[in-house]
């Protein structure tokens, strides 16, 4: 059961922590943590390029990623430095990602579908010395960075190799720097919780707690098959997919980007177990006609997040494929998961306890003074995970982490007797009709669970006596792509 607990910091505070003993967090870099074991696991299959069927195992990565952080090393990397990837979902993406962590660098994940005016704007701040991606966003990239930065390096496609981590003279013989645990690994943008997009760093720390904290509720083993259908780049598919299955041992299949056919078929060919979804892709798999054509007998659980998951939807999708459905909470900020169950009770309209290592309370609004059980208001969270804060905004920090360190993440949720989270929705997008407070995405459930539905979404709009009113957006055929 739950413990609730005072403070100090926080006098009347009602904290919430999981039923789960918080987890020893070794004192490494990210890399080194993640690679401890992929020597001894030899020929073990660790990634395959499921457009292609190349695949790595984990001697052939490990000796990859060492190339690569050497190359970088003897081309001129220095500690901190900052590098931008962008590039799809890829072994390459893996292998430069591990590499430059182990290189000493500061990796800045940028998605490959990023906009012009958005690229200019991730590149103004913090002017990374080193952009890694592909031949085709190059020339994009180059016009948003204004000044190209001091290197360039390519990543060729799929087919033709990766010229980054091809040996190079001197390289293999260019140590590697020890890298501490309060450095700064990674930049990921978030929109956190005013809108606006912000640069988040996070420590090596932060990603191997949150990591540490991912066992329980996602224990993967090595004989686990994990597809990576989120973005690699986002912090989804950066931890709970790519990094606490490779520091597992399990192996990773890897879509490029996502197409329901594609996913479907690589879940049918490499036996897939175990999957990481957002709601859009479990309402597909619930209603799409394709599904009834692949074979995802394999499929033991699947989690879905970064969204609220309707209940009847997750059971709809959970009959279809013959799998556990559950969903968890993160965000960006808390690298990423706070909240989410183990694979025990199935429970899928709750998104579980806090995960180890996690201090959770539910306050007012308005006030910021703690709720009585069962009431709703904001969630906040305290974690070994929290990020350090937002480059360059120290405004914003302080704003999203208050003086006793607790991270406002701008979600509304209650908490059960159980002491199981639900949320309801996002505090920016409330309706208020009459003076009470409405929630899109409850309304947005209720339509999801009727089956002539197939999306759904509802909005506020103004309304001279309730203030505002909700109305519905909805889709009443079966979308031939999964909605977005």
């Amino acid at each position: 059961m739950p413990t609730l607990e005072q403070t100090p910091a926080a006098q009347n505070a009602a904290i919430i922590t999981g039923p789960y003993a918080a987890e020893n967090v070794p004192e490494l870099g990210l890399a080194a943590f993640v690679m401890r074991d992929w020597q001894p696991r030899g020929a073990r299959g660790a990634l395959i390029d499921a457009s292609t069927g190349r695949s790595f195992s984990y001697s052939e990565l490990a000796a990859a990623v060492r190339t690569t952080a050497s190359r970088l090393v003897a081309q001129g990397l220095a500690q901190r430095d900052v590098l931008a990837l962008c590039a799809p979902n890829s072994p390459e993406f893996a292998i430069v990602y591990y590499g430059a962590l182990a290189a000493g660098a500061v990796v800045m994940t940028m998605s490959p579908d990023v906009a012009e005016a958005e690229a200019t704007a991730q590149l103004a701040d913090p002017k990374p010395r080193w952009v890694v991606t592909t031949p085709d966003l190059a020339a994009m990239l180059a016009r948003a960075a204004g000044t190209w930065p001091k290197e360039l390096l390519l990543l060729a496609e799929a087919s033709a190799g990766s010229p980054i981590s091809q040996p190079v003279d001197g390289a293999e013989a260019s140590p590697l720097p020890v890298i501490g645990s309060d450095e700064v690994a990674v930049l990921l943008s978030s929109s956190g919780t005013t809108g606006l997009p912000k640069t988040v760093m996070l420590t090596h720390r932060n990603l191997v707690a949150a990591v540490c904290s991912l066992r329980v509720p996602e224990p993967v083993s090595e004989e686990d098959v994990v597809l990576a259908a989120l973005p690699l780049c986002h912090i989804a598919g950066m931890q709970i997919v790519l990094q606490n299955a490779l520091s597992s041992g399990a192996t990773v299949v890897i879509l490029p980007r996502f197409e329901l056919e594609a996913f479907l078929g690589a879940i049918e060919r490499y036996r897939v177990t175990r999957i990481v979804l957002a709601p859009p892709i479990v309402l597909a798999l619930a209603k799409h006609p394709s599904v009834d054509r692949y074979d995802l007998s394999s499929l033991r659980v699947l989690t879905s997040g970064a969204a609220p998951l309707g209940r009847e939807i997750a059971r709809a999708a959970a009959r279809r494929i013959g799998c556990r459905i559950k969903q968890g909470y993160g965000m960006t900020e808390s690298a990423p998961i706070c909240i989410a169950p183990d694979d025990g009770p199935d429970r899928p309209e709750s998104i579980g306890p806090p995960v180890p290592g996690v201090e959770c309370r539910v306050v007012d609004c308005t006030t910021g003074v703690d709720v009585a059980p069962g009431q709703t208001g904001e969630l906040v969270a305290r974690s070994p995970a929290q990020m350090r804060g937002y480059l360059g905004n120290e405004a914003a920090t302080a704003a999203t982490i208050d003086a006793d360190g607790w991270l406002h993440t701008g979600d509304i949720v209650r908490v059960d007797p159980d002491g199981w989270f639900h949320v309801v929705d996002r505090l920016k997008e409330l309706i208020k009709v009459n003076g009470r407070q409405v929630a899109p995405a409850e309304l947005e459930q209720l339509l999801l669970a009727h089956p002539a539905v197939a999306d759904a979404a509802v909005i506020g709009c103004p309304d001279e006596e309730a203030g505002e009113l909700p109305r519905r957006l909805s889709c009443s055929t079966t979308p031939s792509t999964p909605p977005s």
